[in-house]
């Protein structure tokens, strides 16, 4: 049967994700195994891999008109360039022991939930320095678009780190015998990263998400204050990120560029309830941010978190490029609660009052992420919400 939100053009797609997706109890079983000890990353590869064809097949079923893998193979949503590069200054096992670490800190509902930067972490989720020039040397976009293409009919989504969070999470004080500043080290990054957009195009891919949580940053009084405190001018922080994201991007012709902004995916369970709570990382309204970011960037979809009143109204999205479409991501991942079909047709009907009907779409607010998240919602009450953004995307654009 013709899937009615399914567009030959992927920049028209009235319903989108955001790449994440809640994992299956078998995966979560076996990682927590690998975790432990008591299997092998060879003996939990063929499950993941089973997991990604599942959740596939999940996603034709119930009609999205795109798929992604579900990001069942990363431990982090930045790993596919932390992974994908040589050159930081991190022993190889940081990602797991820090991500341990991770479980147990930012339990507090409904509150913002604080990272620590200068973590002895991983590179990009924490901030790394280099002892050499970054290196491409193995393209993970590529591998995890290359296994799940050939397994649906649907167009697969891979998703990219913006460069901005990247040099955010660069120590450049540490680095300076390799970049003699920010500028140099972006130069790399971009140059990289077109190299693995450009063998995801070469083998088929032609809707590139990037994901570019640090914009907030530049709207967020406390982040802005520890940017002044190393030194740094946020204004011209935010003006070399857009040039760069602009340069990633640039000269793909044929391919759709989606560029997904939030506040932090952070979720908690309620003691009290025992219900996945929302937290996050960033505070203020794309209000002080919009007339550059919304203006500037060439991206074709701009997949913006509107799930809460920290995100403001839509007054922001004036700003925004006349070829562009706003995908609305008006459905939370930080609770089960079911969104109403005529809450979300009266959000859209607001927002249309910025931005033509025409050129909006609807979606998640950010990823349901559950293969390593402790508080995640599952699958049951991902599919529901799904099926909701679906049938209400279907009564507004029939």
């Amino acid at each position: 049967m013709t899937n009615p939100l399914a567009r030959p053009d992927l920049r028209l797609l009235r319903v989108d994700q955001v790449g994440s997706l809640a994992a299956p109890s078998v995966l979560l079983e076996a990682l927590r195994r690998r975790a432990s000890g008591n299997i092998s990353d060879d003996e939990l590869r063929p499950i993941i891999e089973l997991s990604i064809g599942d959740v596939l097949r999940r996603q034709e079923e119930v009609g999205l008109p795109v798929a992604t893998d579900g990001e069942f193979a990363r431990r982090n949503f930045q790993d596919n360039f932390a992974y994908a590069v040589s050159g930081y200054d991190q022993p190889a096992d940081l990602l797991t022991t820090y991500m341990d670490r991770m479980r147990e800190i930012n339990d507090r509902p409904l509150e913002r939930a604080e990272q620590d930067f200068a973590a002895d972490g991983p590179a990009v989720i924490t901030r790394r320095g280099v002892n050499e020039r970054l290196q491409l040397i193995r393209n993970v976009a590529l591998e995890e678009f290359g296994f799940a293409q050939p397994l649906t009919s649907l167009p697969v989504k891979a998703t990219i780190l913006s460069p901005d969070r990247i040099v955010q999470r660069f120590d450049y004080a540490a680095s300076r015998e390799i970049y003699i500043d920010e500028e140099a080290f972006l130069e790399d990054v971009v140059a990289i990263e077109r190299q693995m957009i450009a063998e995801l195009v070469a083998s088929g891919c032609r809707y590139i998400q990037i994901d570019a949580p640090g914009y907030t940053a530049y709207a967020d009084e406390i982040s802005l204050e520890r940017m002044r405190a190393r030194g740094e001018d946020p204004q011209r922080n935010l003006e070399r990120s857009l040039r760069a994201e602009n340069a990633l991007i640039e000269g793909f012709e044929g391919v759709t560029f989606g560029l997904h902004v939030c506040r932090g995916n952070a979720r908690t369970i309620d003691r009290l309830t025992g219900k996945v709570v929302a937290q996050w990382h960033r505070e203020g309204t794309y209000d002080a941010i919009a007339e550059q970011v919304f203006g500037t960037l060439r991206h074709d979809r701009l997949l913006l978190e509107y799930d809460s009143e920290r995100a403001g109204g839509f007054e922001p999205l004036r700003y925004v490029r006349a070829e562009a479409v706003v995908v609305l991501g008006l459905v939370t991942t930080k609770s089960a609660d079911l969104e109403s079909e005529d809450a979300l047709c009266r959000r859209i009907d607001d927002a249309s009052q910025f931005v033509p009907l025409d050129r909006l779409a609807l979606s998640p607010q950010c990823g349901f992420g559950g293969s390593t998240h402790l508080a995640a919602l599952d699958e049951e009450t991902q599919w529901r919400k799904f099926d909701r953004i679906l049938t209400t995307a279907r009564r507004v654009w029939s």
